[in-house]
């Protein structure tokens, strides 16, 4: 399975930017369009950010709500 890293539709972009290990390794998003990691990748990050060596993943997408039938 892979992970694909879209800054622009995180929302918290800007606000978590600055600790967020996708702008550690690679810079501020406008420079980025688009990341894919895969399992073995994400398990990495996930220990080095455990580790306190790099910022996590802060990567936050949209989702939708439940669908809600109107009276």
């Amino acid at each position: 399975m892979t992970t694909r890293i879209d800054c622009d539709s995180c929302v918290v972009r800007g606000l978590a930017c600055h600790d967020c290990v996708v702008t550690v390794l690679l810079g501020p998003p406008p420079e980025l369009e688009a990341l894919t990691i895969d399992d073995d990748d994400r398990l990495a990050l996930d220990v080095l950010a455990g580790s306190g060596l790099v910022p996590p993943l802060r990567l936050v997408e949209p989702v939708t709500g439940p669908e809600v039938e109107s009276a």
